[in-house]
């Protein structure tokens, strides 16, 4: 069956000519493009027959595929999800545990605060040259970042290789190869928004009682909508709904 065949070669099968006048629009682009880089071409060897099977073993269709990530902070690890394209809500593939963390609970505000973002996030870079391995950049600060931030609120947070963190999410150089190609995947089957959601615990009435002298109370109940949303119907709330009001 096709399921069966490495990602790669199955996507390049699928591949079909882009519409004339619009150039880029060819999926393949972006997957020939990345594979100019050894360490995706590396990933791709090592990595790929163990997503391959976390595919086939969930019914996912590596041409269909639409993904998103999760996090919550105390459960140290990123959370992947996934589902068919027009085929129902995300399920959980696989959990990433994180090899380090820093800052504390609480959302990224400042530059140089070690913190790790909290919030409703979207994947808007790949660098497949990183200085941990491969990465995935998030679009930190967002609007709702620079509504509620200091003047200077940094930048560059990625989900990266390693096992060191100043306000990134670093799952080792195992568990990003598997991410990146997850993503490489996701984004060549057509998905061009790759959501990130990054919460401190679950946003609970009763954990949020936990913290009610948190001086972040107000912010993270905020987060209420999209949490509780996502966890009744596994798939994530119109963006336009979780914005700053």
């Amino acid at each position: 069956m096709l399921l069966l065949l490495p990602i790669f070669q199955l996507l390049a099968q699928s591949c079909t000519p882009p519409t004339e006048g619009q150039p880029g629009t060819n999926p393949a682009d972006f997957w020939r493009q990345q594979r100019l880089f050894p360490r995706v071409r590396a990933a791709e060897a090592t990595a790929d027959p163990a997503v391959t099977s976390r595919l086939r073993s969930h019914y996912l269709d590596p041409r269909r595929l639409e993904i998103m990530f999760r996090i919550v902070k105390t459960r140290v690890e990123l959370e992947v999800w996934a589902r068919n394209r027009g085929g129902g809500s995300f399920e959980l593939l696989h959990a990433y545990p994180l090899a380090a963390t820093s800052g504390t609970l609480g959302p990224k505000r400042q530059a140089g605060d070690y913190q790790v973002p909290e919030g409703f996030y979207e994947i808007d870079r790949f660098n497949p040259n990183s200085n941990f391995h491969l990465s995935l950049g998030l679009n930190y600060p967002n609007a709702a970042d620079l509504a509620l931030g200091e003047p200077n609120p940094g930048g560059d947070i990625f989900i990266h290789g390693g096992a060191a963190s100043i306000g990134c999410m670093p799952i080792t150089d195992a568990g990003i190869e598997e991410v990146y190609l997850l993503a490489i995947t996701a984004r060549t089957a057509g998905q061009a928004v790759i959501q990130v959601h990054i919460f401190p615990f679950p946003i609970t009435e009763v954990e949020l009682d936990k913290h009610a002298t948190s001086p972040h109370l107000a912010f993270w109940r905020g987060l209420i909508l999209g949490y509780a949303y996502f966890e009744k119907q596994h798939e994530p709330a119109e963006l336009l709904e979780l914005a700053v009001k």
